[in-house]
């Protein structure tokens, strides 16, 4: 498939709401060893059951290896697509394609520039040749014209209102190791234009300790135009609880593209949460990986969920918060079933829910 010259702006393209229709929801097949502990099993059972939890409302595909395509086959149910696509690691929502529409029913879809979250100065993990090309052959599958964004940028890095207005992190899209040769008004100039958005609202930093240098997606969500869900603690003596006022007070002083002083909910975050001697121990050591160590913290929160066509789908992380998160999201989206599905699995990789999936709006 060959990229369009264009933006998707001037052809008036732009990203719809995560709230929005679905047609599919994409994931990946958690399999790479020095990631996911135990050979990744543990993991993989995680994945089936967000596929399935997800599959009640909306059609899954799974990419997975040519190597695991049997071993995904028989454990997922008939309800989810499985696709043998080649890929480095299983992170959907960062590799996959930002698709877009226009108000004529048409879709089409952006590859943006991956780079395992640093390239050689602090990415993840290298090679990453096979995750770069996802994008284009997820669009391919839904024969979804291209656009070529020469931009580096993860899906988990950005959240859409749907009306023009777009969300995201200084210590993600402003890090030297994304885009350094751009300004900060370069960078909103290239999100107005391959999102079809007026206007960037920017928080500085994300959740503490995550190893993706703050995505929007594990601090903020969109619950609707207007209205944001924003991670929250009241510990005094939790780093978070700084970046969380900081960014309460960023977002307050916003209004949002269409005039709106936006209104926030605010959900506990889990934990804190630790990586275990076990779970450290089940990860391979390579060269060239970022270690699993025992005591580290994980970038555990509550508003890595999806939503997709009317369920939310949420992470399950700490029995002491695990119901106050789900009777809090209940609230916010009364029309809505609230799935919740033990993540801590998902966790341990370095995201959740919301980073594992990607998905496909309906046209």
């Amino acid at each position: 498939m060959k990229y369009l010259g264009t933006t998707p702006k001037l052809d008036g393209f732009y990203m719809p709401a995560e709230f929005a229709a679905h047609e599919a929801i994409w994931m990946i097949w958690p399999e790479r060893p020095d990631n996911w502990r135990y050979g990744g099993k543990p993991a993989q059972a995680a994945f089936v059951n967000v596929a399935e939890a997800i599959g009640k409302y909306t059609k899954v595909y799974m990419a997975v290896s040519a190597e695991q395509y049997q071993n995904a086959y028989q454990l997922l149910s008939d309800n989810i697509h499985v696709v043998e696509m080649s890929n480095d690691d299983a992170w959907m929502r960062d590799v996959g394609p930002t698709f877009v529409i226009n108000d004529k029913g048409e879709r089409r879809a952006v590859d943006w520039e991956f780079n395992a979250w640093g390239g050689l100065h602090s990415g993840l993990y290298f090679p990453w040749d096979k995750d770069n090309q996802i994008a284009k052959k997820v669009a391919g599958y839904h024969n979804s014209p291209l656009y070529h964004a020469d931009f580096v940028l993860e899906g988990g890095s950005i959240h859409s209102d749907g009306e023009g207005t777009i969300y995201t992190t200084e210590e993600c899209l402003l890090n030297e190791n994304r885009n350094p040769h751009l300004s900060k008004e370069e960078i909103e100039k290239n999100l107005c234009e391959y999102l079809g958005a007026e206007k960037v609202i920017w928080l500085g930093d994300g959740v503490y300790n995550d190893e993706t240098d703050g995505h929007v997606d594990n601090i903020i969500c969109v619950a609707r135009p207007g209205e944001i869900i924003l991670t929250w603690t009241d510990d005094e003596n939790d780093p978070q609880y700084k970046i969380s006022r900081v960014a309460e007070k960023a977002l307050l002083s916003e209004k949002d593209a269409k005039g709106r002083t936006l209104k926030i909910h605010k959900i506990y975050q889990p934990g804190p949460i630790y990586i275990t001697k076990d779970e450290s121990l089940g990860v391979d050591a390579v060269d060239g990986t970022l270690p699993r160590e025992e005591g580290d913290r994980l970038a555990g929160s509550y508003v890595n969920f999806l939503i997709t066509n009317k369920a939310i789908i949420y992470p399950l992380l700490d029995e002491k918060y695990d119901a106050q998160a789900r009777q809090k999201l209940q609230e916010i989206f009364p029309d809505y079933e609230v799935l919740g599905v033990p993540a801590r699995e998902i966790l341990l990789g370095g995201g959740n829910i919301h980073c594992i999936t990607q998905q496909v709006p309906a046209v």
